[in-house]
């Protein structure tokens, strides 16, 4: 499984629709300072479901649609796809070549898709558990993210080598249960206070019902 191609389209500094396609091996990008080398990694965590803009180098969702220059106008949405190539099914997914998409418009309508079928962001964030694609992957450093891995409390070191080891998406599914029985257990509970209440007027009305018996048989 690798990153055969990144399809971006008025993502920050890509205005007109760019495609960059890598093969085996190392791909280098290069390029002079505030080129937009930063804004194809960006590009990356962002279709991978990177919810925070500051991650991204913004101050609010819409900074990472292209804002136009003196020559051009602004677009009014951002797109991004990334194409993996799939035949080993390390993606838990039925296709060889698996394609996810992200799209943002100025006002707020934003959409998640696999193989151009909409989904959520739940379903992609699932799709990479325990790949290291996902946007918190090891796969992905930014920059300043190794001193900030050597600086972060055990617990957060942690969370990076239960994604090497592959074990997110049990501990993930396992949240999920207990919240599910939590819930579960917060409804009996007010299935109980109901049944309470219902019982607690059973007696009066019988004995209204049968007063109203014995005024309909006089």
């Amino acid at each position: 499984m690798y990153l055969k191609k990144i399809e971006l389209q008025g993502f920050k500094s890509f205005a007109d629709k760019t495609e960059i396609e890598l093969r085996d091996g190392i791909t280098t990008v290069v390029g002079p300072n505030g080129s937009g080398k930063s804004n194809v990694s960006d590009a990356i965590r962002w279709v991978l479901g990177e919810q925070s803009i500051k991650a991204l180098r913004g101050t609010k969702a819409e900074d990472v649609i292209f804002v136009g220059t003196q020559s051009r106008k602004s677009l009014g949405f951002a797109e991004v796809s990334l194409t993996i190539e799939n035949t080993n099914g390390k993606l838990p997914i039925e296709f060889a070549e698996v394609t996810v998409t992200r799209r943002l418009y100025r006002s707020g309508e934003t959409g998640y898709f696999i193989n151009k079928t909409p989904c959520r962001l739940k379903d992609i964030s699932e799709l990479f558990m325990d790949t290291g694609i996902g946007k918190d992957g090891y796969s992905i450093i930014g920059q300043g993210k190794i001193d900030e891995i050597l600086s972060n409390k055990s617990e957060d070191r942690r969370n990076i080598f239960e994604e090497a080891a592959g074990i997110v998406k049990y501990r993930t599914r396992k949240l999920e249960s207990e919240k599910k029985l939590e819930q579960t257990k917060l409804n009996l509970l007010r299935i109980n206070d109901i049944l309470t209440e219902i019982e607690a007027n059973i007696e009066p009305l019988q004995i209204q019902s049968d007063k109203a018996k014995k005024f309909l048989r006089a």
